[in-house]
């Protein structure tokens, strides 16, 4: 078999383009298989990747049935430890695609192969990126790219209410060893050791009544029985603002969890990312009332805020607790993350307004012991990295 190239690159053949050619290669043999006559592809345009994972848009040169015009492939390393991106991105897929076309907020899976570790997926087109939106120069589509996103995430919740069997039952059947959700694993471990890490970096200690609200917040995270599918990360990378609203991308974490830790996300938009700017105030309230808005149908009990504001401010406090503990180690260093220009906020800003958003959350929430120790982690921030540290620009888009 072989892959037609048209109109790719110069420097196609190249060693450089080989990862892109196996992936090919290997589209046009699970779509062949699968279709019983042959696929030839074309065109590949590298479209990224996460780690060593390949991505690649593909044109349909021939083929004896009715395919779109274009495909995207995804394929995927082997897994390392208990981490395995290709078992939750093919599980997603499957799980989402069986959804009707009218509530599907995802590509179509058009087919995948274990063997290979590749997905071939619908081709959503070239609509910017929510990332593109906000470090654009219009606020107004900005802000109506982040609204969109909420309601998206709303809507797929909503729609994906209970399915924490069909979606065990599909990882079973992949035949993967890893865990359902691969942040729960993390969100132990920094219950266990940001304590300890806090106070050898930068001398704070965690209160015992702080420890119990992040142990309570823990607890409820694994016990919530409002769960639904969680694309996992939200960096604005991965969300397509196209012109029936937002559609989301890559599943390399997606499982089925507690979606109030979902609803973070907007209060402190990003968590699981580096690149974030501010956004202007009140916007993530906003994004947080078109989020209830869509789950308010199958969750009736999240529109009392005696219920809702509380798990909230524990789903916070797990997500800044989770960024401390991963970044804090590398804090230091100059690293490149997704899409962030040169003039990006360092990761220390980053952090530092986490915390301070935390702070002020749980002052309004009346959690008088984890404002403080918030406050104890700010001012341990103010004085490794300055003042500046506390102030996070805003995107671009709304300067």
């Amino acid at each position: 078999m072989s892959v037609e190239i048209t109109a790719g690159p110069a420097d196609i053949d190249d060693a450089d383009h080989s990862d892109l050619l196996a992936a090919v290669a290997a589209a046009e043999s699970v779509l062949s298989g699968r279709f019983g006559a042959q696929v030839r592809l074309a065109d590949p345009e590298r479209l990224g990747g996460a780690g060593r994972s390949v991505v690649v848009r593909v044109r349909v040169a021939s083929t004896p049935f009715s395919l779109p015009r274009t495909l995207v492939v995804k394929r995927y390393p082997s897994a390392v430890a208990d981490r395995d991106p290709f078992a939750h991105e093919a599980v997603s897929h499957k799980l989402l695609t069986a959804l009707p076309g009218e509530d599907r907020l995802t590509p179509e899976l058009v087919a995948q192969d274990s063997a290979e570790r590749l997905v071939v997926l619908e081709d959503l087109g070239k609509a910017p990126r929510l990332a593109e939106k906000l470090l654009g120069s219009d606020a107004r589509a900005a802000e109506r790219g982040l609204l969109s996103w909420a309601h998206a995430m709303g809507r797929l919740h909503a729609t994906t209410a209970g399915r924490d069997a069909d979606f065990d039952a599909l990882m079973r059947r992949q035949g993967s060893q890893c865990c359902a959700d691969p942040i729960a694993v993390d969100v132990h471990a920094a219950l266990a050791g940001l304590p300890t890490l806090l106070a050898e970096a930068w001398q704070v200690d965690t209160p015992g009544p702080v420890l119990e609200f992040a142990e309570q917040a823990v607890r409820a995270f694994v016990t919530s029985r409002r769960r639904a599918f969680s694309p996992s990360t939200s960096c604005p990378d991965n969300h397509l603002v196209t012109s029936k609203g937002v559609r989301f991308l890559d599943f390399e974490g997606g499982c089925v969890r507690d979606i109030v830790f979902d609803a973070a996300c907007l209060r402190v938009p990003f968590p699981s990312c580096w690149c974030p700017y501010g956004l202007p105030a009140g916007m993530s309230e906003a994004m947080v009332a078109a989020w209830r808005a869509e789950v308010s149908g199958v969750w009736p009990d999240l529109d009392d805020d005696a219920v809702f504001l509380p798990k909230l401010l524990e789903a916070q406090l797990l997500w800044v607790w989770l960024a401390t503990w991963r970044g804090l180690p590398r804090l230091d260093l100059a690293l490149p993350s997704g899409h962030r220009p040169l003039d990006s906020p360092p990761r220390s800003t980053v952090l530092a307004s986490r915390w301070v958003r935390l702070r002020a959350d749980a002052l309004a929430a009346g959690a008088k012991p984890v404002a403080a120790h918030a406050e104890a982690v700010v001012d341990a921030l103010v004085s490794r990295y300055g003042s500046e540290s506390v102030e996070l620009p805003l995107y671009p888009a709304f300067r």
